[in-house]
């Protein structure tokens, strides 16, 4: 609950919906799991992208979209999280950005559970190559 716009109900859900972190390899598959990456259909020379494709469990996703429309409409505290959500619904639209940022803060959920850390609001400092 540390995230911004994840509540009590959204994180119980997401808990109860994953119940055991460790089943997932990797916290990208996470947001596949609650269908909330893009549906594909591929043959031949074919290769479309559609919408979402609303796999899994519905709640969740519910639960994930509603913290992303808070977070990018009612949340005050910026984060780096939700800048990079505002740059995308710029330049691609409120419903789109929502479904990206449905599907990061399922992977950033994840990764959080996982290591046992807390929500980062700045972006993580990068050290010069040397």
């Amino acid at each position: 609950m540390s995230t911004p716009s994840v509540g009590r109900i959204v994180a119980l859900t997401y808990q109860a919906a994953i119940d055991q972190p460790d089943r997932f390899s990797s916290s990208k598959s996470v947001g596949a799991s609650f269908g909330l990456t893009p549906r594909r259909y591929q043959s031949g020379e074919t290769n479309r992208v559609g919408a979402t494709s609303r796999a899994g469990d519905p709640f969740v996703r519910v639960a994930l979209y509603e913290a992303a429309h808070v977070m990018l409409t009612r949340s005050a505290k910026w984060s780096s999280l939700k800048a990079w959500a505002v740059k995308l619904a710029q330049r691609r639209g409120l419903k789109r950005a929502k479904a990206a940022l449905a599907r990061k803060l399922a992977v950033i959920l994840h990764r959080m559970w996982v290591n046992g850390t807390g929500f980062r609001f700045t972006a993580a400092p990068v050290s010069p190559a040397a």
